[in-house]
């Protein structure tokens, strides 16, 4: 039998995911284009939940289709959207439909969306979301009442920004979610090795699977946004100068993504790839970084 992605992660095997989008409409063509890259070079597909707050098709409705074309989803969920009765409601959805792994993500302000006049939501934050999971898990819910049927069972996951400034406040927060019962942990995009190398040296009390961000760096006007606008995050120069000098972009995005895969994976135990569009492009950046396929 397939090891699924909740037998790696106890096993401690080294972990590689990914992402994919839903889309504005009920089209999921590209999505399943996107994802076909991704067969035997992942071990499991991040679905994104109304990503930088712009509106799109559900995460659940997305995961689902993954799952159905025979891979391996990780159903988002973010705090944003949602108070904690459509959050558990969720969560029991997507239980019900057979989904077996959850990242839970705080969520972009809305005001940074395509529907800026949202009123966000917050009823619960990360960690009181990860601890509502514990207990979905335990069969009841937040107010102590039992679920009918069998509890839910998932893979948990939950995100840290190892760029953060102060340093800190991150680490406390991830030390809470992972006693409110996060298996896995996603982190912010890396461009500075040395700087992560620094982060994972001040959580190796920290004994869950690490999986470090890497987003393909598709160009210079790119880099300078991050860098802008993205709290925590930092391309170097040296990296803008490199691939805003490339003839050939693309060729110059797999060899820097690699280069940052190979630099850091002796630091953490899995690294999640974020294509940003350039899906196809995943695996010669893997294979170029010298990642086996998946089993």
């Amino acid at each position: 039998m397939k090891s699924t992605f909740c037998d790696k992660v106890r096993s401690g095997a080294f972990l590689v995911t990914s992402e994919v989008g839903p889309p504005k409409g009920t089209d999921l063509a590209g999505l399943v284009a996107s994802a076909e890259f991704f067969r035997g070079r992942v071990d499991a597909i991040n679905v994104t939940d109304i990503q930088n707050a712009v509106m799109r098709l559900g995460s659940l409705a997305a995961s689902v289709c993954l799952k159905q074309n025979g891979h391996e989803p990780i159903y988002q969920l973010t705090c944003r959207d949602r108070n904690r009765l459509a959050l558990q409601s969720d969560i029991l959805s997507a239980a019900y439909l057979g989904i077996k792994n959850i990242l839970v993500v705080t969520g972009d302000h809305p005001s940074a969306g395509d529907h800026p006049q949202t009123k966000p939501v917050f009823d619960l934050n990360s960690v009181q979301l990860l601890d509502a999971l514990r207990g979905l898990q335990e069969g009841h819910d937040m107010t102590g009442h039992r679920l009918d049927g069998t509890a839910p069972r998932f893979c948990v996951g939950a995100v840290v920004n190892p760029g953060a400034d102060p340093l800190e406040p991150e680490i406390i927060k991830l030390e809470k979610k992972v006693s409110a019962g996060a298996q896995f942990i996603q982190t912010q995009v890396i461009y500075e090795p040395e700087k992560f190398r620094h982060f994972m040296s001040l959580i190796r009390h920290i004994h869950v699977p690490v999986l470090a961000g890497i987003v393909l760096l598709k160009s210079a006007t790119m880099a300078r946004f991050m860098n802008k606008h993205v709290a925590g995050v930092f391309v170097p120069d040296a990296l803008i100068d490199e691939i805003e000098r490339a003839p050939d972009k693309r060729a110059a995005c797999v060899e820097i993504g690699a280069r940052l895969i190979r630099e850091i994976k002796g630091e953490c135990q899995g690294v999640h790839v974020m294509a940003l569009g350039w899906s196809d492009l995943v695996p010669k950046v893997l294979e170029t970084a010298g990642l086996p396929e998946v089993a």
